[in-house]
């Protein structure tokens, strides 16, 4: 009787005692969050048509969505061609409203549209306040800003976001992540860089006074090392909210393109999961610096879902993407990414954990070294292409279903 590539995957890979069935079990019930702001290069429904605030996206390709009709079509073009449990990630600035904007009032009835078309289909959400590309970023800063009436202003915000968060979080059954992520810094050497993060924490305090069931939301924040215009110095970094979350009980989302280039996340995780019940993540690819490129299948994208699944973590790192490049298709950009993290997921799920643990502890650091080479080489992507089978998605020739969509919807949009 002739073998399938799947089945011939499956007894090399029993080989090392790894169970496939088992992986792909576990692997179609692991949620990656897609992030909405790919499809229309972060502009969001709110009137803006540019960026600021230490954020840029660059590339003009055709297509990009202009409202929430054009966004949601090409995200359920995207989501048809990806496989496994997905949410959507929002921004505030995503609000669809008949109402003028106004990011100090805004309400989960702003957001009933999208709520409307995910809940019905199984699609749950998390969220983000927006403070970038709006005129209360006063020369660059928002929650550490010298002017109380700025600080005020956003303060508001945020809190309106973690209310909206809640409620969302309520409605879909599944706490909804709010991540907090800001700006604030200066180009060149600063004279102080105590008082703008006295500044910050205050008004965190503020902000997160009113504590909220962590059955409906799940607080983060989120460090940088620098962004564009903000070089020399910024206000939220790493050792900042890293202390903060840990005395005030709240989560820090890790972004692996935050980091100086030689440091890594996938070693960070399990720093903090030795501290912190729950660690979110924001993957992208980082080309030198904070560049948010398309995320591939590389190597820290592999290292970093290791690390997830080898520490039994799969139920306690919140996994989202965040990138965005208007250089190329964009629905490509979303599917090309979440296909890669659920294929460096999988590839994680096909390993010899306990015994790799096992070869380590023992300091037998050379069958160690043989062995996880060896692994390398193993068919994932027979096991891969199974996978997309069961969950009835395209395979390989995925991007012909993209171009014809191209060909009929985007280049429609002039």
């Amino acid at each position: 009787m002739n073998c399938s590539s799947f089945d011939l995957a499956k007894q090399q890979y029993a080989k090392y005692g790894i169970d496939v069935e088992k992986a792909l079990d576990l692997l179609k019930n692991v949620p990656v969050s897609m992030h909405c702001w790919q499809g229309d290069d972060v502009i969001g429904f709110t009137g803006g048509d540019s960026l600021s605030g230490g954020i840029q996206t660059t590339g003009n390709y055709p297509g990009r969505a202009r409202n929430f009709d054009e966004l949601i079509a090409d995200i359920e073009k995207a989501i048809s061609l990806i496989p496994g449990k997905k949410r959507i990630n929002l921004h505030a600035i995503y609000a669809v409203s008949n109402k003028p904007y106004e990011a100090d009032k805004l309400t989960v009835e702003d957001f009933k549209a999208w709520l409307d078309w995910g809940l019905p289909k199984g699609i749950h959400f998390d969220f983000n306040p927006t403070l970038f590309s709006h005129p209360m970023v006063k020369d660059g800063l928002t929650l550490s800003s010298p002017d109380k009436s700025v600080r005020d202003f956003w303060i508001k915000h945020v809190k309106c976001c973690r209310e909206i968060a809640m409620e969302i979080g309520k409605l879909q059954g599944s706490a909804c992540l709010c991540n907090l992520w800001i700006a604030d810094g200066f180009k060149d050497v600063p004279a102080d860089r105590l008082t703008p993060r006295l500044r910050l924490k205050d008004s965190l305090d503020q902000i997160y006074a009113v504590k909220y069931d962590r059955e409906y939301i799940v607080d983060s924040v989120e460090s940088k090392v620098f962004g564009i215009g903000i070089e020399s110095f910024t206000v939220g970094s790493n050792e900042f909210y890293q202390n903060y979350a840990a005395k005030n009980g709240i989560c820090c989302l890790l972004d692996n393109g935050h980091y100086h280039p030689l440091e890594y996340v996938s070693d960070k995780i399990p720093a903090l999961l030795a501290f912190y019940d729950r660690v979110a993540l924001h993957v992208t690819r980082g080309v030198r610096w904070d560049s948010d490129h398309v995320v591939l299948f590389e190597d820290e994208l592999k290292e970093i879902a290791k690390e997830i699944v080898r520490n039994d973590a799969l139920d306690k790192v919140l996994i989202g993407l965040d990138y965005f490049d208007a250089s190329i298709n964009r629905i490509s950009a979303w599917v090309v990414g979440m296909r890669n993290m659920q294929k460096a997921l999988l590839f994680a799920l096909l390993q010899p954990n306990q015994k790799l643990k096992e070869l380590q502890d023992s300091a037998n650091f050379t069958e160690l070294m043989v062995l996880q080479e060896e692994l390398k080489t193993l068919p994932l992507g027979a096991v891969w292409d199974e996978y997309l089978q069961r969950e009835k998605v395209a395979g390989s020739e995925w991007f012909k279903e993209v171009k014809e969509y191209q060909d009929k919807v985007l280049s429609k949009r002039v």
